[in-house]
């Protein structure tokens, strides 16, 4: 249990000086941060700062080689990729994954675990929150605009029981519209699942964030809430440009 302004959470996920390394090259220098249970914990950062890599390393997919990553207390750090979807944590990468040749309805039930009631009422209030892929049921990935790939893309992690998700950059070259709508759409999903969030975007990550990480050069710098960090003019120019 954490306390943090006058609220008790529970931590959820946990990373502790994690160090990987990608072939002879040292990502990751020491990245530690806290996701707590309910909340948008954004990871934030200057491109090739380490955020993707974290994510990675969480997931298993670039195994860290000195730290521990915690889940609801339990050591995950050498478990398989597949070991930690199945501890449900999704992920959702900055390449959106989608099957460009499957119909929306196609990637959404072949990236289903089971066909249960749950996961029906799942996929009907994923609808709901995306009426995009609604309407486009039927068509094939391939035909989507970016910002309805990335919503398929999210749905595709959303539509299993997912008690964590990680979602890598989800406003790469879209439109500030549909920027907007992501945007109300995680809101809604924030209240199902807990988010670990990577987005250049700092309005975004504003608008959505509950607490922030600063990751610098493979280094946690900073860590607080994100009121307080839109309130920090230098902080935000230090670590982001913004100016």
């Amino acid at each position: 249990m954490l306390i943090w302004g006058g609220h008790t959470m529970t931590v959820l996920l946990e990373t502790n000086n994690i160090h990987t390394y990608i072939e002879q090259y040292h990502i990751l220098q020491g990245v530690s941060f806290q996701a707590k249970q309910g909340e948008v914990s954004v990871l934030l950062g200057r491109n090739g700062a380490g955020k993707t890599t974290t994510l990675r390393t969480i997931m298993g997919l670039n195994p860290a080689r000195e730290g521990k990553i915690l889940f609801k207390g339990e050591d995950i750090t050498q478990n398989e990729t597949y070991e930690i979807s199945n501890k449900k944590i999704g992920y959702v990468p900055e390449d959106q994954s989608i099957f460009q040749g499957l119909t929306v309805e196609e990637n959404i039930r072949v990236a289903m675990r089971k066909e249960d009631d749950a996961t029906l009422a799942r996929q009907e209030y994923i609808l709901n929150l995306f009426p995009d892929l609604k309407k486009y049921w039927k068509k094939d990935g391939g035909y989507l605009s970016g910002g309805q790939k990335q919503m398929l893309a999210m749905a595709r992690a959303f539509v299993n029981e997912a008690e964590l998700l990680l979602i890598d950059e989800p406003s790469k070259g879209l439109a500030p519209i549909v920027i907007e709508k992501v945007i109300e759409a995680m809101e809604e999903m924030k209240k199902e699942t807990t988010i670990i969030l990577v987005e250049q975007n700092f309005y975004m990550a504003s608008q959505v964030g509950d607490t922030y990480t600063l990751i610098d050069d493979g280094k946690t710098v900073q860590s607080g809430l994100m009121k307080e960090l839109i309130r920090d003019s230098e902080l935000q120019n230090k670590y982001l440009g913004i100016g």
